[in-house]
């Protein structure tokens, strides 16, 4: 994909000079100061990309400067990814959302909810409905993640070292289903390994391993050639280095190292981290989001129906609640004010307590890194951003682009 010279910021409504002003903000405000080791960001409208820009390098200590073709984790922007594969086979009929989970990973029909207790002697009890695969959409399904360190639930997850990367996604899934779930499916948000078993059905349903499923039905009708679950060895040296910032004394220090130097990204792992294990170019996944925009398809090539787009950009949390009405307030890869939850993905369903310039509908999510997007359907505006700094909240830096992107909007 190449800018249209012919097509200006101006031609779709935005301006070109607010545009311009993008990137020098980010790196006055944190690549000059050395916060940050780089700042990608990328805004298209009605399908045309009229701002692109590339910012510092590929390591906080030198590198090479980032480029189109850098290569970054995107972690939990890996779940609109699984969330579509699942819709896929949705529409065939091979799954339902009000299906029980233990129909396709039969553990699961066993789980029991924590009800009090300490992770050496603790009491359960049978959940009030069994998990379904929407659980899995909306992170319903009470189960969570151990580095949340919010429950002692997480702390179990923890010490049975939940997503080893040395196991696969069916093992990881048959030794979570053996350990209590935060609350009655259905009943709260919380954030965890629920797209990582939507991920298991998706094998389970196919036939396909995740990978195989992603590769031939997704990546390759869409064009995304550098998106997978690890980096080839002729691509090792567009990886960039991925840095951990310490919330309490804001000490940096390399979470993964750049190129070769990378420890989980040289060879295909085990574990196909369904929810948060894919890297990925700014441009492969901007054609991801254009397939979205545009009804499920992009350039011939269509992926799900218009209507179950429609139908994943729904709020489907219970009773149209928000995240932050039913979740933990303490962590998200979005803003919980506002924000309802799709199928795969945070959606605005009231703007002004969203506190950012926006449109009702629109269907976000982020990852670990400090990678963002989102799509505006009222604009037919998708804006991505990306850095390599763990964890997402460290610096404001996604409400800052929402609202550097939205001031350049002229009609």
């Amino acid at each position: 994909m190449t800018i249209q010279d012919e097509i200006t910021a101006a031609d779709v409504g935005l301006n070109e000079e607010r545009l311009a002003a993008i990137p020098h903000y980010f790196a006055g405000s944190y690549l000059d100061s050395g916060k940050l080791p780089c700042m990608a960001t990328l805004v298209s409208r009605n399908g045309q990309v009229v701002h692109e820009a590339y910012r510092g390098k590929t390591q906080l200590d030198g590198g090479q400067p980032i480029t189109p073709d850098t290569i970054f984790r995107i972690y939990s922007m890996t779940k609109p990814i699984t969330s579509v594969a699942a819709m896929m086979l949705f529409e065939e009929a091979k799954l339902r959302l009000d299906h029980e989970v233990a129909r396709y990973i039969p553990e699961f029909a066993d789980t029991e909810v924590w009800v009090k207790g300490t992770i050496d002697d603790y009491e359960t009890r049978k959940p009030t409905r069994p998990m379904t695969v929407r659980d899995l959409f909306t992170h319903t399904s009470g189960l969570t993640y151990g580095f949340l360190m919010q429950h002692e639930v997480d702390a179990l997850y923890r010490r049975e070292k939940i997503a080893r990367p040395d196991e696969t996604l069916e093992e990881m899934c048959v030794r979570l289903a053996k350990l209590p779930l935060l609350f009655s499916p259905g009943t709260r948000w919380n954030y965890g390994h629920s797209t990582d078993v939507l991920g298991r059905i998706v094998e389970v349903a196919s036939g396909q391993t995740l990978d195989e499923f992603f590769r031939e039905r997704i990546f390759e009708p869409l064009n995304m050639p550098d998106t997978d679950f690890y980096v080839p060895e002729g691509k090792l040296d567009r990886l960039m280095a991925c840095y951990s910032k310490d919330p309490v004394s804001g000490k940096v220090t390399l979470s993964d190292g750049a190129g070769a130097e990378s420890k989980q990204y040289r060879s295909q792992p085990p574990l196909l981290n369904a929810g948060g294990g894919l890297v990925s170019t700014f441009r492969d996944y901007h054609r991801f989001c254009l397939m979205l925009l545009h009804g499920g398809t992009l350039e011939g090539a269509r992926l799900l129906s218009p209507k179950t787009i429609e139908f994943m950009r729904k709020n489907h949390l219970p009773e149209n609640r928000t995240i932050k009405a039913m979740g933990d307030k303490t962590f998200s890869e979005a803003r919980m004010e506002g924000n309802g939850f799709g199928l795969g993905g945070s959606v605005i369903t009231d703007v002004a307590e969203s506190m950012q310039p926006g449109s009702l509908g629109t269907f976000s999510w982020g990852g670990l890194a400090n990678t963002f997007f989102w799509i505006d359907y009222e604009e037919e505006l998708i804006a991505i951003q990306a850095t390599q700094m763990i964890p997402s909240g460290c610096y404001p830096i996604r409400p800052q682009f929402q609202q550097l992107v939205y001031a350049a909007i002229d009609w």
